[in-house]
């Protein structure tokens, strides 16, 4: 019967999120087409929306716990659920996402994204697609900011290991920039497919900054050690064992 009861409060809150959507997207519209910090305010104000409404319509309270970084670097992030990519974005002054090309088709979200500065990539050109935004960045012509990527490219479940793709090491090594780590637990209550929403706290924990300038291969092994040891922790916090599929 719970369950019955939760499933029903997490089909209201879908519901009514997707809804807000547009109405959100709508309200901004004018503001962001004349200005990228509109943009931001839009977003923002439907990623606030959406965590406030999930604390009390289905019990998933959020948290960011570390130092969100506020220069130019690169962000990147273990995704594991749409949830994710809300609590980071809140927490960035000026985030920005590598993100593929079919979301610019998506009504509000395609245009939004653009107004961002987010980088559209190609499937199966991925290689070519970063060499165009370091490209961009070199010229300038790129908005500053936070860039964020996603280093196993998608939403990755629980317990579900993948592996780390070589397009965040060529970035990093490309720009020259720090990276900042990301971990979280978020797919424990908020899972990439289906209705249910669990009651909990999700968190997105923003680690030590990776300097600048490390070998390729020891950024590499260095950026998965540190984000699936964190997000191990935090599922386990959230008590879900992350070896128990393996």
């Amino acid at each position: 019967m719970r369950d019955a009861v939760q499933w029903l409060r997490s089909l209201i809150f879908v519901g009514q999120i997707y809804v807000m959507l547009p109405v959100i997207g709508l309200l901004y519209f004018p503001y962001a087409l004349v200005s990228r910090k509109g943009a931001t305010a839009g977003c923002k104000a439907y990623t606030r929306w959406v965590t406030w409404s999930a604390a009390w319509m289905v019990g998933l309270k959020t948290e960011v716990r570390g130092t969100p970084p506020t220069g130019e670097v690169i962000v990147a992030a273990k995704h594991q659920s749409f949830l994710d990519i809300m609590l980071i974005f809140t927490a960035l002054p000026s985030a920005k996402f590598i993100m593929k090309r079919e979301i610019l088709r998506t009504p509000v979200i395609g245009l939004y994204a653009m107004r961002l500065g987010c980088i559209a990539v190609d499937r199966g050109k991925r290689s070519q697609a970063i060499k165009k935004m370091v490209a961009d960045v070199a010229r300038g012509t790129a908005h500053p900011g936070q860039l964020i990527i996603y280093p196993q490219g998608t939403r990755i479940k629980p317990g579900v290991q993948a592996p780390y793709k070589v397009g965040t090491a060529v970035l990093y090594e490309e720009l020259g920039q720090d990276c900042v780590p990301v971990a979280t637990n978020v797919g424990v209550f908020w899972p990439r497919k289906g209705i249910i929403r669990r009651p909990g706290t999700a968190v997105v924990e923003f680690l030590p900054v990776i300097e600048a300038g490390l070998d390729k291969a020891v950024f590499m092994a260095r950026l998965e050690n540190e984000v699936e040891s964190a997000s191990n922790d935090l599922m386990r916090e959230a008590g879900f064992d992350p070896d128990g599929l393996r």
